[in-house]
């Protein structure tokens, strides 16, 4: 009998649906690099992770050596791009930029090993996409700076063992544990970045406005902060919609008003959640009670792709408090249940929520 082919939840040309998905998708490197921090000491927030960096490049300068390799994991549009960017202006050296789905084979690292200088930066986003293969090609390149490939097939094949120059991979990862255990145990330092608090994304929305030339005050700024789940890459989206709006609706200047209204506009409330995310609560509290759930069933009722879902709104729910992972599935805390809007069901009686 034929195997059933398995469809996915949602078709490839409907994707992304939800406005934060876009934002994270989106990426104008034009823009980026004017807003981009040049160094540590303009870079705002994830303050642990920064002195682990200081403490890794100063002691690479003093001896005038490579720096490490280096993992930077957490979600997506934190500045793990940006950070490598970074480490390649302190160190005083350059840094070539790949992505894991672009790796297909052993012969495509090879290429980028082969072509690096000593001490280069190798950054590759999303490495825990690498295939397999690719992967075990990559830890002798790691470790020893050698890179063996095999030349001919058949009888006549033959390993060339080439020496490399010592560069420094940085890896970014939003899904650390995809990664295989030997993978992670070559990178000298793995740091995680965290969501931003309110107070630095309100410096980052102050500093990109007065690069971008953007008339905004001490209320505009704050709401937008408030609004962008914890995430430099949403805030610069934020702030350019914000911009038209007020110069559309308004007299030019993004103000707390005028933010709020701007980002109603694109179904954005208070509490930093969009529509997917308050259908994603919705669908807990009116077809599961609560849950617990599993996420592809979530992702079936929802209508949207598990692993969106995972990648960029389970983090944000979970880190805010409104849903909880437990072994049987997702389940929707007190807080959840607050802005979910469905009365609960305890055992046939409806309750509203407390809060």
């Amino acid at each position: 009998m034929a195997k059933k082919k398995t469809e996915p939840s949602v078709p490839e040309e409907e994707a992304p649906r939800s406005y934060f998905e876009e934002a994270l998708a989106r990426k104008d490197s034009t823009l980026d690099q004017a807003l981009r921090p040049p160094n540590f000491d303009d870079f705002t927030g994830q303050p642990r992770t920064i002195e682990r960096l200081r403490v890794m490049v100063g002691a690479a300068r003093r001896e005038h050596r490579a720096l490490d390799h280096i993992l930077l994991h957490g979600p997506p549009g934190l500045g793990k791009t940006t950070l490598a960017l970074i480490l390649a202006e302190e160190m005083g050296t350059k840094v070539k930029i790949t992505s894991g789905p672009v790796i297909e084979k052993p012969a495509d690292l090879a290429g980028l090993l082969t072509a690096l200088e000593e001490g280069e930066i190798l950054f590759i986003d999303e490495i825990h996409r690498i295939s397999k293969v690719v992967e075990e090609f990559l830890y002798s390149a790691m470790e020893d700076f050698r890179i063996d490939i095999m030349i001919d097939q058949g009888p006549n094949a033959r390993s060339v063992r080439l020496s490399i120059p010592r560069f420094t991979l940085v890896g970014a990862t939003t899904r650390t544990g995809l990664l295989t255990a030997p993978m992670r145990s070559r990178f000298t330092l793995q740091t995680r970045l965290d969501y931003y608090t309110h107070e630095d994304l309100f410096k980052i929305v102050r500093r990109n406005c007065a690069k971008l030339g953007i008339a905004v005050d001490d209320g505009g700024a704050m709401e937008i902060a408030r609004r962008a789940r914890g995430t430099p890459r949403i805030v610069n989206n934020l702030i350019r919609f914000a911009r038209d709006y007020a110069l559309e609706r308004g007299n030019g200047e993004i103000d707390k008003p005028t933010a709020a209204a701007a980002l109603e506009l694109l179904e954005i409330d208070a509490h930093g959640l969009d529509d997917m995310d308050k259908r994603i609560l919705r669908t807990l509290a009116q077809n599961y009670n609560g849950g617990p759930v599993g996420l592809g069933t979530i992702g079936v009722a929802v209508g949207e792709d598990e692993h969106t879902l995972e990648e960029v709104h389970e983090p944000y729910l979970i880190q805010e408090g409104y849903i909880a992972r437990t072994p049987q599935g997702r389940v929707l805390t007190e807080k959840g249940w607050g802005v979910a809007g469905v009365e609960r069901d305890f055992g046939g009686r409806r309750q509203g929520t407390l809060f």
